[in-house]
């Protein structure tokens, strides 16, 4: 089997050695790229012969899929798939495998950064701090106590709660499909209208699908509290970004943190957020850690390994 590693996994060359040297003493081929190109007719070139292809956030179109005709199994080193072309994968009968689970500790630790950095002005009190200046207007407020709104209660949902129990908050959350296990922790499932005007904090962690892309819409923005603060460490997409311009402009919600966007960072000059004080934005890193780069490569070629071995993990298709 030809493996093809189309994108750099931001690991060091020996940790990369290590993962993926089941391969080569098993016969198998691999090639691992080290520069991210995105047009298709590269990403043919460099996928012809290959039979299973690994990629991280690296798109792969219809087009660039239908042009390996050898491919059997695609290795996403990444949770979400909407990068990828799935309805071509199932027409060819080719698996994909995910990395679910390697950022849950890295994503869930940044909403909580996010928070604490909202509450507590932190980005403020280190500008006024470096004019010379005191705490003066800049007086922030605890974490315990406050009331988590958590939309979504999948894996990182779940560590999320976990979280905010130990900081003392109070626990609600949205999601289409309450766990026994959030409950067992003190969460109270309530419907979406009900947690965004209950909340003090609502953070969202929601995969993209067409039930969830603008879930969080001007009339649902509408239903938080003044003093509430958002927080999407999820999808960008989920967020209706003008409409949050908007509420942010007129005070309708206290303050915003955005790891994510309509579109991977670098955003473009004059996007909607960046002259709305009240908003803390990030590109993207809230699954960017060494320790979690380490732990989706092992994942990722780990998904291999068992394909080959004829009992997949972390199949998807």
């Amino acid at each position: 089997m030809k493996t093809v590693l189309l994108e750099p996994l931001v690991i060091a060359p020996d940790v990369l050695e290590r993962v993926s040297g089941f391969l080569q003493d098993n016969g198998h081929s691999f090639t691992a790229y080290d520069t991210r190109v995105e047009d298709d007719a590269t990403l043919i070139e460099r996928s012809r012969d290959a039979e299973i292809l690994m990629v991280g956030n690296l798109p792969l179109s219809a087009d660039v899929i239908n042009a390996v005709p050898n491919l059997k199994m695609i290795s996403v080193a990444f949770t979400g798939l909407d990068h990828i072309d799935l309805d071509a994968c199932r027409e060819r009968g080719i698996t994909v495998c995910n990395c679910a689970g390697y950022s849950t500790d890295s994503v869930a630790e940044l909403a909580f950064g996010f928070m604490i950095s909202l509450l507590r002005f932190v980005v403020q009190c280190d500008h006024i701090t470096r004019e010379c200046r005191t705490r003066a207007g800049f007086i922030g407020k605890d974490l315990k106590g406050k009331t988590l709104g958590i939309v979504g209660t999948g894996a990182i949902g779940m560590r999320v709660a976990e979280i905010g129990k130990a900081f003392g908050c109070q626990l609600i959350a949205y999601s289409r499909t309450p766990k026994p296990a959030a409950e067992a922790l003190g969460v109270r499932y309530l419907e979406l209208d009900d947690v965004l005007a209950q909340s003090d904090i609502v953070t969202l962690h929601l995969p993209l699908t067409d039930a969830t892309r603008g879930i969080i819409s001007r009339e649902k923005l509408d239903r938080m509290k003044p003093s509430a603060l958002l927080i999407n460490t999820s999808r960008g997409p989920v967020v209706d970004i003008p409409a949050l311009a908007e509420a942010l402009d007129k005070k309708q919600i206290a303050a915003a943190a955005l790891d994510v966007f309509e579109t991977e960072p670098p955003l473009p000059e004059g996007y909607a957020l960046f002259d709305k004080e009240n908003a803390l934005l990030a590109p993207h890193v809230a699954f960017a850690t060494e320790e979690a780069f380490v732990r989706r490569a092992e994942i990722a070629f780990a998904n291999i390994e068992r394909w080959l071995e004829g009992s997949p993990q972390n199949k998807v298709i």
